[in-house]
């Protein structure tokens, strides 16, 4: 006969609470749907009010705070300043970077391959995986088929690879294999997680939860919770990403140059100042007690949220101004003279994980004097695909290389070929094959010498 008594068992496990979660989703928000969220949470909780409809802007130099007004210049049309050329320029600059298509699924999985260090032949197979996705990021047609026999071995490494990258759960062959390769990627999972998704999800979407405990040998308590992890998972992970029409861009920072020095302008004009209700405050300290359950619960859901909203933009200045200290030649210089950087690379400097900076990074724009670029513009790997600790050159740089070379070529009326190209390059320190560069002039949307 089998005894039960009680045990003191102690571990460590990681549990992401609704706050976190929050947290979490706001960290990845571009700014018109941050805006769109704390509306939402305006509504939502009672305890949270806005204090302020029009902060001033938030600078890394106190001393110009009230000195620069680049984005009353872009984005208020009743705004009567002084305006010079060089306002005008911004004005324009900042209107032609505004209308952006979104970011396709291809394109955000192929930046993060991009990013990894692995060697020529990895990457083109990593790419034709990655183009064999349809738009929920399910295979198109079996790996295997696509990829030349030879090759056979690389292709589970880099298909491992690529289910890691954001959004999770990509290059899969269905839903139920997505939510397979999420599940299995978080650090705790309930006991018959994996055959519930396996086998049970039509008896689970039927609330057969007695059925399921049955046949897996387990609590009913134990498939409820399975199926709050099952709840936080994307089936589709590809669907967050489209490409049907076009959509207006506003920056989130701006980088300009004062008196020789770099400052960075955080665009939180368009969002409003939050506080916590001085009403709410009140009941939560004296109030009945009924009501100061439930004013109390509103106050602190508030206060996390301002905590949350101020996370994000502290990240994202830090962020930021990493990227302009390692970058420091693009923006004196302009863009052929970005330099290899990882993710890996801000994450040590600021202390935080490669994962926050990744979703920091997404969908948020920085307004340079050379233009509006995507934050992740400024990630990019070598020419030597080694990362940051390999050749000195990024892929980017030398690509605006190529497309000032070729430039000069229309302006000398003489047509270059791909392998004199690379001959320039070689010129100037910059090994590159031949077909090396004539992948990076497909990318520059640019015709053979032939065609020129």
């Amino acid at each position: 006969m089998q005894y039960q008594k009680p045990a003191l068992v102690q571990r460590q496990e990681l549990r992401l609470t609704p706050q976190l979660l929050q947290s979490i989703q706001l960290m990845t928000l571009p700014l018109q749907e941050l805006k769109f969220r704390i509306t939402q949470e305006l509504e939502a909780n009672p305890a949270l009010e806005i204090t302020e409809e029009a902060p001033t802007l938030s600078i890394d130099d106190p001393d110009v705070r009230d000195e620069y007004d680049f984005f009353e210049n872009s984005s208020d049309p009743g705004y009567t300043g002084t305006r010079t050329d060089r306002d005008a320029d911004a004005k324009r600059q900042f209107m032609e970077g505004a209308l952006s298509r979104p970011e396709s699924l291809h394109e955000h999985l192929l930046w993060q391959l991009r990013l990894q260090p692995i060697d020529e032949r990895d990457f083109d197979i990593g790419e034709l995986l990655i183009r064999n996705l349809d738009d929920n990021g399910f295979y198109i047609d079996d790996p295997f088929l696509i990829v030349a026999a030879g090759d056979h071995d690389r292709v589970p490494a880099l298909t491992d690879l690529i289910r890691g990258f954001e959004p999770e759960g990509t290059c899969v062959s269905d839903y139920r294999e997505s939510l397979l390769v999420q599940a299995r990627r978080m650090p705790e999972l309930p006991p018959g997680t994996e055959e519930i998704i396996r086998d049970h999800l039509n008896d689970l979407d039927r609330g057969k939860y007695s059925e399921i405990a049955k046949r897996l040998r387990i609590e009913v308590s134990q498939v409820e919770d399975a199926l709050e992890v099952i709840r936080r998972l994307t089936p589709f992970p590809g669907r967050m990403f489209s490409t049907e029409s076009p959509r207006y861009v506003i920056p989130d920072l701006s980088v300009v140059r004062r008196e020789g020095q770099f400052v960075i302008l955080m665009n939180d004009e368009e969002i409003p100042v939050l506080g916590i209700s001085q009403v709410f405050s009140e009941v939560a300290a004296d109030g009945a007690k009924g009501d100061r359950q439930f004013a109390n619960n509103s106050v602190k859901e508030a206060r996390w949220f301002i905590h949350s909203i101020n996370q994000r933009n502290q990240t994202l200045l830090r962020v930021a101004r990493a990227i302009v200290e390692f970058q420091r030649d693009f923006f004196l210089r302009g863009k052929k003279y970005l330099v290899p950087l990882t993710l890996k690379d801000i994450a040590n400097e600021i202390d935080v994980s490669e994962a926050t900076v990744s979703r920091i990074s997404r969908s948020k724009y920085i307004q340079t004097e050379y233009g509006l670029f995507e934050v992740k513009h400024f990630f990019t790997n070598s020419i030597s695909g080694a990362g940051s600790t390999g050749s000195r050159y990024s892929k980017e740089g030398v690509k605006e290389i190529i497309r000032e070379i070729l430039t000069q070529e229309d302006r000398d009326g003489k047509s270059m070929s791909d392998q004199k190209i690379s001959d320039l390059l070689a010129q100037r320190g910059i090994k590159l094959a031949r077909r090396t560069v004539t992948k990076y002039r497909r990318e520059l949307a640019i015709s053979s010498s032939y065609d020129r």
